[in-house]
This record gives structure tokens, C-alpha cells and sequence, in this order.
């Protein structure tokens, strides 16, 4: 395949200062700034070398000017290795990365999922999320944004038959870049409207999906709490599967307005549905007063550690949450806790939902362990990836 979208100009050598050499062969994707040293004149997206202290050239990735993940790695490769052109080598990993997702999807059930996972799919620095006939790109940083672009013809190309995009649309950090409108998607049979110009993740977090059929399939007969529930996802899941009643709570009333639209696009009944507009904290802390209790809790908050220094707080936010959780799980209920910090650790998460229970008067044993839905991998080299944590457990 030759290249269409630009020349191949000579990498820039930068020099690592420290000795990661072992860490990149495994397949680490990430160099900070402080790890290296780089020649001035490098500008957003170029490729570069990387070399070690004695100039052997061990990787090559592209640059950021600004971040401080200096350069992100593309393909790691000592003296001698024959790296194939970056146009190439894009084109392949997102075909690649298309074809692992079409394997595991039944587009006619589900045509909402994540084509590219960033590093984990060796497209370090972006993300394309599919709703229906819109692919949605987030670009990590502008060198990222420099390196990929122009990156809607080759998701065109990539897409051919299987998918028939109708737009490529970028977002990142927030911004969205052009207009637009509502798009109706299909998730295991359920019907959801994401908004992808101001919903946050288009108002369907794709990776929780195999979480939510697994809770639906435990729903039957049983009542739900659905905690930050934004636009309804698992309570249209349990609601679905027979769940006697669901309450969704979230602070943000346009997605409890869009959990009501998407109850009706379902066409399920609200009588035995609660909506409310309200912050967790205080919804639980009343609820505990006036003696409430649902057999299925599920807490799917924002990460309250979004940064390494922000994990004390972190620890204690989770351990009130998973408190005031419990304290509304009926005995012998399910507390299904979740956490999409990759700053928490896994065990340091669920002591938090074992001390918040305590503090409950209650116990809770863990039933199962679960990360993101199959789209979102995660790379044993790089465990900075493995950030969503979902564990299902019995108050007793």
C-alpha cells in the first residue's frame, strides 16, 4: 500500500536519559519529557527516533510539544529493523482494529462500540468511538491531532462496506469540532438516543456495556438503584429483563430527562420507574433516614481520582459512597461498585467497598470481577490502560 496522505520525511533522533530501553521493547507506549533529550525544531506529530545513550536506535513514535508525554510509540525495533511507512502502518492497525471489533459484534444487535482504544490497539494518542453511522474521534493532545490527521479518509477506507459511515466527527477535551445532531443507536437489542455534541461519551459509556447485560440478567423480580445513572443505561437494562421497579439518580437533569426518552424509545413502563435529579450524596443520605432499601445498588460515579495527587481524597470519597451504598442494598442484596480511575489500583478499590459496608454494619463479599466491554483492551505492558474496575458483591 503506498502512501496517499503524505511524504515520509527522516525521523528526528531524540536520546533517552534514562534507561527505559526494556520497558519500550515490552511494548510501553509512553516516553516522558523528562526522559529524554531532543534536538530543537521538532514540531506536533513529527516522527521521531529513539535512541538510547549510546545511539542505538531502539523505537519510533511521533511528538508533542506540549504534553508531558513527549513521545507517544508506534513500533519499537532495534538496529537493523525495517519499519514499514507511518501511513502504511496507520491504515493496517485501524483495519485490524475494525476487524477485532466486527468478530465480537452482531451490528444488527449492537452498532454502538469502539473502533480504536488508543494504545491498546497500537494507535497510541486517539480514539474513534461508532454510533450507528457517525464515527466520533478524540485525539489525545494537538500531536496526536498533527501525527493522525487527516484521519477521517483512512477511517473511510478502513470502514468500506461493514460500516457506511455517514460522518467522522473529532472531540476533544470537550470541544466538538462540527455540529452534531441526535443519533439513535442499538446496544444488545436496547435502544438508546445519544446526543454526541453534549453528552459526555455521546450519553452512552460504550465501555460499561457487558456490565450492564450482566446486571440486566440478575435484574428479574428484583428492585435497582441505579447511582449516577446519567441517561439510564442499566436501569433500561434491568427495566428490560424484569426488573419490579429502577430508580436513576444523577445530578444532571437533561440525563434524567434523557433517561425518561430513553424508557419510552424502549417502550417501557415508568410506572415502577423513578427519575431524580439529584446529587447521590444527598439522595442516599435521605434515603437511608426514611429506611430504603433495593435489592440491586449499582454506583457507577465519575473518577474521583483523575490525577495521582487526587487519590487520598479518592480513597475517602469511595469508602462514604460505598457507605451510604450498602446501607440501602437489602440483606442479602447485590452492591454492584465501579470505578473508572486508573490512579485507584484494584484492590485499594475494593477495600474501599469493604470498609465503606463496615462502616454500614454490613458485610460485603466480592462474587465477581470485571473490567471494560471486550472493545476497550488492555495491554499487559501498558497497565495504565486497565482503568475501569466493576465489582458485583452480597450485603449481608
Amino acid at each position: 500500500m503506498t502512501s496517499r496522505f503524505r511524504r515520509e520525511p527522516a525521523p528526528a533522533p531524540v536520546v533517552l536519559r534514562k534507561d527505559l530501553a526494556r520497558s519500550i521493547r515490552r511494548g510501553h507506549p509512553w516516553i516522558y519529557r523528562d526522559a529524554i533529550a531532543a534536538p530543537e525544531g521538532i514540531e506536533d506529530g513529527d516522527v521521531v527516533e529513539v535512541r538510547t545513550k549510546d545511539g542505538r536506535p531502539i523505537a519510533r513514535g511521533f511528538w508533542d510539544t506540549r504534553s508531558p508525554i513527549a513521545v507517544r510509540v508506534l513500533e519499537s525495533g532495534g538496529p537493523g529493523h525495517r519499519y514499514a511507512p507511518t501511513d502504511t502502518l496507520v491504515q493496517q492497525r485501524l483495519h485490524d482494529a475494525l476487524e477485532r471489533r466486527l468478530g465480537g459484534l452482531d451490528l444488527s444487535m449492537t452498532n454502538a462500540f469502539r473502533w480504536v482504544h488508543g494504545e491498546a490497539d497500537l494507535l497510541p494518542g486517539v480514539h474513534v468511538d461508532v454510533y450507528a453511522d457517525a464515527a466520533v474521534v478524540r485525539f489525545d493532545g494537538d500531536g496526536a491531532r498533527a501525527f493522525y490527521e487527516p484521519l477521517a479518509p483512512r477511517l473511510d477506507v478502513a470502514a468500506g462496506d461493514d460500516l457506511r459511515l455517514r460522518g467522522v466527527f473529532e472531540r476533544s477535551d470537550g470541544d466538538t469540532r462540527a455540529h452534531m445532531d441526535e443519533r439513535e443507536v442499538i446496544e444488545h437489542g436496547h435502544r438508546f438516543l445519544v446526543d454526541l455534541m453534549h453528552g459526555q461519551k455521546g450519553g452512552l459509556f460504550l465501555d460499561q456495556r457487558e456490565n450492564r447485560q450482566r446486571v440486566g440478567e440478575l435484574a428479574r423480580g428484583k428492585s435497582v438503584l441505579n447511582l449516577f445513572g446519567y441517561t439510564g443505561g442499566f436501569s433500561i437494562y434491568t427495566a428490560a429483563n424484569g426488573a419490579t421497579r429502577t430508580d436513576t439518580v444523577d445530578v444532571a437533569a437533561p440525563a434524567i430527562e434523557a433517561a425518561r426518552r430513553n424508557f419510552a424509545l424502549n417502550g417501557l413502563s415508568t410506572v415502577e420507574a423513578g427519575f431524580h435529579a439529584r446529587d447521590v450524596f444527598e439522595f442516599l443520605t435521605e434515603a437511608v433516614k426514611a429506611g430504603e432499601t433495593w435489592d440491586i445498588v449499582v454506583s457507577d460515579p465519575p473518577s474521583f481520582a483523575p490525577r495521582q495527587d487526587a487519590l487520598p481524597a479518592a480513597r475517602n470519597a469511595y469508602t462514604r459512597l460505598h457507605k451510604l451504598a450498602a446501607s440501602v442494598a437489602a440483606p442479602g442484596g447485590l452492591l454492584c461498585a465501579a470505578s473508572c480511575s486508573s490512579h485507584m489500583p484494584r484492590d485499594e478499590f475494593l477495600r474501599t467497598v469493604e470498609a465503606g459496608a463496615r462502616q454500614a454494619r454490613k458485610r460485603w463479599q466480592l462474587l465477581s470481577m470485571h473490567g471494560a466491554a471486550f472493545d476497550h483492551p488492555v495491554l499487559e505492558a501498558f497497565p495504565e490502560g486497565d482503568y475501569l474496575k466493576f465489582a458485583v458483591g452480597r450485603v449481608t
